[in-house]
């Protein structure tokens, strides 16, 4: 499955018919019926995972348990997004299950490189994210490095909140440096995003875009996941 994504990240810079991908986070779906929801999100590109630790945010999520849990019930790419302190555990913990794609935040600090390379060296794609506060000139000595890059479009540590439109300046820039230097990593974008502004998000260069509530809120997920796509697409 990284080969999976590590295709489709050959192809980020042109108009492919897969752009943009839809990731349903996980922390939006029905905890007491994971099997069914996971199964009414199956035409989904991937599987967006918060993990929260309750001290990097003031929220706890899930862990190791429930994603090796998860693995087994669905077909989807695992992307991790780390929203904890001293993340170098919970990596090691992650790729041994196989997670795909592993995202640390930025403003958690520490040995981001190292964190990086970790994440790299295990066989994952590895990612940086960046909260609304944090500029874009912040995190360009890491983009050499990453995979991908996770623009949060609210504070992180709770589902449900609206898109800061504010972003997408910081999402253009970030589109603006990997053509201007030919680099490939995803772009990708988390919080408030629904079918309504998934095309404004698209056209600003984002290639992910990971949903919650539009998604598993929805009475129809797979409808949802179909129309944020089509309209991301419709910018294009």
């Amino acid at each position: 499955m990284v080969a999976r994504l590590t295709n489709l990240l050959s192809n980020i810079n042109q108009t492919d018919p897969a752009k943009p991908l839809i990731a349903p986070s996980l922390l939006s779906a029905d905890f007491t019926d994971l099997r069914s929801d996971l199964k009414r999100v199956a035409s989904a590109d991937l599987l967006h995972l918060d993990i929260m630790d309750g001290v990097f945010v003031p929220n706890i999520s899930f862990g190791p348990l429930v994603v090796e849990a998860v693995a087994k019930v669905t077909d989807l790419p695992l992307d991790a997004h780390l929203m904890v302190q001293n993340p170098e555990i919970m990596i090691r913990e992650l790729t041994a299950l196989k997670v795909q794609a592993i995202t640390i935040s930025f403003e958690a600090g520490g040995h981001l490189h190292r964190h990086i390379m970790q994440i790299k060296n295990s066989g994952a794609l590895a990612g940086i994210a960046l909260n609304p506060g944090t500029s874009f000139e912040s995190a360009v000595a890491l983009l050499p490095f990453v995979d991908l890059v996770l623009v949060m479009s609210v504070n992180p540590g709770f589902g449900g909140q609206s898109f800061i439109p504010e972003v997408l300046p910081k999402i253009r820039m970030l589109d603006e440096y990997r053509k201007e230097h030919d680099k490939r990593f995803f772009i990708s974008v988390d919080g408030g995003v629904n079918e309504k502004n998934a095309g404004v998000i698209v056209q600003a260069g984002a290639d992910i875009l990971v949903s919650g509530s539009a998604i598993f809120g929805h009475s129809n997920p797979a409808g949802a996941i179909e129309n944020i796509k089509k309209n991301g697409r419709s910018r294009l």
